[in-house]
Order: structure tokens, then C-alpha cells, then sequence
């Protein structure tokens, strides 16, 4: 009997603030307060870590001095930035290249979602800047873990994926300390594991591109990472037109069709990365690829906001 009565005792416990740039809520289970914010603190100190890691807003910072050593010479980086960078350009290859971290070398004068735009950039000025973005041209060394990006203008940015690994990392700090149950919400990129107080599963909802306060989809899951990428968060609209700050590295011009894409995965990390890829791939190639991979699903809403689905996924 005792034993049951301490299962009702635990309770959720959150905070909500800003890192990495984005909003993030920290819900643990725990059986009081002190120690459920104690957990919280633990997670808030791991994806602060994180963020000095990979930010690009600091001089120093290790992303910063590969992007101004590029065409000069390889950078030597902490063990970790290297595995990212190399697990990075595994998606890229499985991707054909619609997710690349050396997406950075589009710079702001050609797209800046700050709803001043009035007219898309020329094609061909797109086209001379993605000439920088290659992940061919990351050349890694593991034995001295070094980065060389091989053109001057090279940029790369983790914007597609940092917070994904942060939430992931955030999580495994919490699992080592016997956390048994939390989600980690990294503005609407979560990584959720263990059950709620009353033993259920956290049900997630999955937004409505056109008002994303509402979902229009709930999902129950435990042990899992759910990330969404959405036209709703940045855009601009030119000539009645809603254009998406999704970019094509292809071509350096926004997605046009797809309103949203949520990734269901095991990793919070890999969802947060595979979201934006299969926005830029499209409808049929981004479902073929889920589909060869296990244990990933994907939800995709077009523009007149038709569902498409990937194999065994159950929506309510």
C-alpha cells in the first residue's frame, strides 16, 4: 500500500526561460519541490554549456573560429563540437544535402524575415551565395580533431540541430540522475521520457500551421523526441504570398507547399535536424526517406492543409 501512495505523491515541476535564443520549458517529475527544481537547475546549467559551445554570437566561441579561419586553416575543437559536426554530415549525406550546417554563408542581405522585404532576392544572386554552402567541403580530422572549412566565406551555423542536441544532452543529464520521468520543450522541439504522476503518457499536441496556439493533432508518447518545423514561426508575405524561412540550399529561396513538418524519433537531436530537410525535399521524397529509416515518423501538412503521413504512425 505504501508504495502506491508514493507514486500519487510525485508531481510536475516547471520552468520556462530563455536559452539558445528560444524559449524553453523544463518539466521533471519529482517528489517535491526542492528537489524537482534542483533537476531543473541541472538541465538549465547543461543547455547553457551548450550554447557557449555552438553559439555563433561569440567571439570565441569554437563555431566562430572555424567560420574566420575558413580557406585559411583547420581549427582544433572540443571532442564533442567535432562529433556533431561529423554526425551533421552524416544527415547531409542521407539527405542529398537538404540539411547543411555550412548554411550560414547566407547572410542577412539576402534573406532577413524581419517582415521588411517586400520582393524576393534575384535568382541568380541566390544562386551565387549557396555556392558556399557544401558539407563536401567540411574536411574533419578525427586525429586531431580539427575543422577546416575549404573555401573563404564558408560559414557554419547549428541552428538545424543544436537545439535538438541540447534538449537531448539536457535530458541525459537528468536520466543520470535518476530522473525518471520529464520533458524537455525546446520551443516546440520536445524530448519526452517516463510517464506523467497518474502513470499515463504525456500526450503532445501538434500545432495547427494556422494558428499555431492550437493543435490540431494530439499524439500520446513516452521515450520519444517530437520536432516541428513550421512556415508560421518566420515568414514574410510578398504579393499575397506567404513565404516560408525555410531555405532550400539548393537554390537559396524559400519552400513553397509544405506548411509544417513534425518528425517523430528516439533522439531529440535527430528529430530537431531531419524537420527542415524534409520540408526542402518535398511531400514524396521526404516520406520515401522516413519510411527507410527505423523508428522515425513524419507528419506533413501542405499548403491547403492536407495530411500526409508516414508508415505506422496513429494519429487521435
Amino acid at each position: 500500500m505504501r508504495a502506491e501512495n508514493n507514486i500519487s505523491e510525485n508531481k510536475k515541476y516547471s520552468q520556462s526561460l530563455k536559452l539558445m535564443g528560444n524559449s524553453f520549458t523544463i518539466t521533471v517529475v519529482a517528489h517535491n519541490e526542492k528537489t524537482g527544481n534542483e533537476n531543473i537547475s541541472l538541465a538549465i546549467e547543461e543547455i547553457r554549456r551548450i550554447e557557449k559551445l555552438l553559439t555563433t554570437y561569440k567571439e570565441d566561441s569554437q563555431t566562430n573560429l572555424i567560420n574566420e579561419n575558413a580557406g585559411i586553416r583547420p581549427v582544433e575543437v572540443d571532442l564533442e563540437v567535432f562529433n556533431l559536426i561529423e554526425r551533421s554530415i552524416g544527415i547531409s549525406k542521407i539527405t542529398q544535402g537538404a540539411f547543411d550546417i555550412s548554411y550560414g554563408s547566407i547572410d542577412k542581405s539576402l534573406w532577413n524575415f524581419d517582415r521588411a522585404m517586400t520582393k524576393l532576392p534575384d535568382v541568380q544572386t541566390a544562386k551565387k551565395m549557396v555556392h558556399l554552402i557544401d558539407y563536401r567541403k567540411i574536411i574533419l580530422d578525427r586525429e586531431n580533431t580539427t575543422v577546416f572549412l575549404r573555401e573563404k566565406g564558408m560559414r557554419i551555423g547549428f541552428g538545424g540541430i543544436g537545439k535538438g542536441y541540447a534538449a537531448e544532452m539536457a535530458k541525459q543529464v537528468l536520466l543520470k540522475r535518476g530522473v525518471q520521468s520529464g520533458i524537455i520543450n525546446a520551443s516546440g522541439d520536445l524530448s519526452v521520457w517516463g510517464l506523467q504522476p497518474d502513470g499515463r503518457k504525456w500526450t503532445i499536441g501538434v500545432a495547427d500551421p494556422d494558428s499555431p496556439n492550437a493543435a490540431f493533432s494530439y499524439m500520446e508518447i513516452s521515450d520519444k523526441a517530437v520536432a516541428t518545423s513550421g512556415n508560421y514561426e518566420k515568414y514574410i508575405t510578398i504579393d499575397g504570398k506567404k513565404y516560408s524561412h525555410t531555405i532550400d540550399p539548393k537554390t537559396g529561396l524559400p519552400i513553397r507547399g509544405i506548411k509544417s513538418v513534425t518528425i517523430i524519433a528516439s533522439n531529440a537531436e535527430f528529430a530537431d535536424a531531419m524537420a527542415t530537410p524534409i520540408a526542402v525535399m518535398g511531400i514524396r521524397a521526404g516520406l520515401f526517406l522516413i519510411d527507410q529509416i527505423p523508428d522515425l515518423y513524419c507528419i506533413i501538412i501542405d499548403e491547403s492543409n492536407k495530411i500526409y503521413t508516414s508508415k505506422n504512425i496513429n494519429l487521435k
